[in-house]
């Protein structure tokens, strides 16, 4: 079992964030997705994607509307993805993914955070090594379908050989999600779709490949830095190579 499976299994690709946030960072994506390639779904499978993820997320179906319409506005704003990364307290490595329609303003507000808990902003692509950046699908579970034998055939679109299985008590649902390189995105999604699977979630990820160890108080001022880094609108997800508190 590899090291980025096991922080997987460890956290459950836990996001920090409330239900609101998540809205509002979907919300993002789908602007993203529609700026790109405009509002249909059928004939744009990054937002056919995002969609699914919100759905998962149960994002009311009329904020998924409003914002697709409003990404077709002739003044929405234009946002860019841009990652922020550095060490926070105790060596801590901290990737910091925002959508943002004012890289000034965004870069000024990570920067005050790393500095308030005496971290250190670098440069893009610095800490990259200790990160595997993936793509990760989510989709309802199909009996009908062997899952090894599936794997076996998405290692040509430079898939994992392993993948996550989870159940949901209260939709009474198992999904699967299963991770790949990035640049494979589409080529992933083409292939699940054409198998038959439904409301398949896609989204990109960082998953540490260096588990650091860190003491109780240590784990506190770590969750405070990120809990500020999420109070900007800006700041869609946060990723730290911190390992995972044990159960």
């Amino acid at each position: 079992m590899g090291r980025a499976f096991e922080y997987r299994k460890a956290t459950k690709m836990k996001r920090w964030g409330h239900m609101a946030k998540t809205f509002t960072r979907l919300g993002k994506q789908i602007a993203i997705a529609v700026k790109a390639g405009g509002p249909d779904p059928d004939t744009n499978p990054t937002l056919r994607s995002i969609i699914a993820t919100c759905k998962r997320e149960n994002m009311p179906k009329d904020n998924i509307e409003r914002a697709i319409k409003n990404a077709m506005g002739k003044d929405q704003s234009e946002y860019k993805e841009v990652t922020y990364e550095g060490y926070g307290p105790h060596g801590i490595a901290v990737f910091v993914d925002t959508l943002t329609d004012n890289t000034t303003r965004t870069v000024a507000d990570v920067r005050s955070v790393f500095n308030k808990f005496n971290g250190n902003l670098g440069t893009t692509g610095s800490l990259s090594f200790l990160f595997d950046h993936k793509c990760v699908f989510t989709f309802k579970k199909n009996d009908s379908i062997d899952m090894d034998d599936l794997i076996l055939e998405l290692i040509d679109f430079n898939v994992d050989d392993e993948f996550d299985e989870n159940y949901d008590e209260e939709k009474d649902e198992t999904t699967i999600s299963v991770y790949g390189d990035p640049k494979s995105y589409a080529q992933i999604q083409k292939f699940l779709e054409e198998k038959g699977f439904e409301d398949i979630g896609g989204e990109f990820t960082y998953i540490p490949n260096d588990l650091k160890d860190v003491d109780a108080e240590q784990r506190a001022t770590i969750d405070k830095m990120i809990e500020k880094l999420e109070e900007f609108d800006d700041v869609q997800t946060v990723y730290t190579n911190m390992k995972p508190e044990e159960e």
